[in-house]
């Protein structure tokens, strides 16, 4: 089974950090990805934020965990185990890379009208963020 790990990162004005991804799946999403053999979800998701955007998360909380049975991932496996944080404190300059064509900081009313990950939709709606 595969396991997933990602976070939402808001700013001091309430935006969201969202990357568009370059790679299935394709859409917006939030810095996200899979948790390695032996590693720990969160520990996870604090190498996928920095790797994705180069922020550096200090404090987090788990807003779920759950699996997703429906969704799929780039090596072509259904079904994962998701663990979604919230970074609560971060440092840096967000900066994109390979995995992302765009990166911006989102407001909740833009969050409607872009073209999400099928994974971060329904976190969003969860969320009641849509």
């Amino acid at each position: 089974m595969h396991k997933s790990a990602g976070a939402i990162i808001k700013n001091d004005k309430g935006k969201i950090l969202m990357l568009e991804r370059t790679k299935f799946p394709f859409g917006w999403a939030c810095p996200a990805g899979h948790v390695d053999e032996g590693e720990k979800p969160e520990d996870a998701m604090v190498r996928e934020v920095w790797e994705e955007t180069g922020l550096s998360v200090k404090e987090y909380e788990l807003l779920f965990h759950e699996f997703v049975e429906w969704n799929e991932c780039s090596r072509g496996v259904r079904g994962h185990d998701w663990s979604l944080f919230e970074a609560i404190e971060w440092e840096g300059e967000a900066v994109s890379n390979s995995e992302s064509k765009n990166m911006k900081w989102v407001g909740v009313d833009e969050i409607k009208g872009l073209e999400l990950e099928p994974v971060w939709k329904y976190w969003f709606e969860k969320l009641k963020i849509i």
